[in-house]
């Protein structure tokens, strides 16, 4: 792979994700009610860092759970090239009954990753409402979703690919876009 050009530094998109938090806020009269759940891997160190911005904007803990999608996807067999998919915990400690439910990821994409994600949220409960906040919205979906915040929007060709790399799993805070 061959890189393009970094499109998000530390700064840019440390900005990006307060700007969310505050989006999510006044779309959603502050944050009582709210849950806010990562979608494995990169998501929910996406989700634990707005959770902090709306702890500064609100001073008011929102909690955050994790979701495993692995088995929830449908093109399984394609994506892990295994027949024994490495499943990780899901990690929902609050009930979902009536709550707005906000997922998070890095990128979306194809929109396969939050139709999976939803199918697991409802195995977990039934919140009120499903939200999407993603870091990067790169186009060519092939579901009809949309993501109601998004950090960065970055029109992309088939042949390139986004890459997202967060402290907590990469060392470093940055967005990258790679020519296949």
């Amino acid at each position: 792979m061959k890189k393009k050009a970094e499109i998000l530094d530390a700064a840019a998109m440390n900005r990006a994700l307060t700007r969310m938090a505050h989006e999510i806020l006044e779309k959603n009269k502050g944050g009582e009610d709210l849950i806010l759940v990562g979608i494995k891997t990169r998501g929910v160190p996406l989700a634990k860092r707005i959770q902090e911005k709306i702890k500064q904007i609100e001073s008011m803990d929102v909690p955050v759970g994790e979701i495993d999608i692995t088995l929830y996807r449908d093109d399984l067999e394609k994506v892990t090239q295994s027949t024994d998919p490495e499943l990780k915990s899901t990690t929902i400690n609050e009930d979902l009954s009536g709550k707005k439910l906000i997922l998070i990821d890095d990128v979306l994409y194809t929109g396969r990753t939050v139709r999976a994600a939803m199918d697991a949220v409802m195995d977990n409960g039934r919140p009120s409402l499903i939200q999407l906040g993603v870091l990067v919205d790169r186009g060519h979906r092939e579901l009809p979703i949309r993501a109601d915040y998004v950090g960065k929007n970055i029109p992309t060709s088939e042949k390139e690919i986004i890459v997202v790399q967060l402290s907590e799993t990469d060392e470093e805070d940055k967005v990258s876009i790679y020519e296949k």
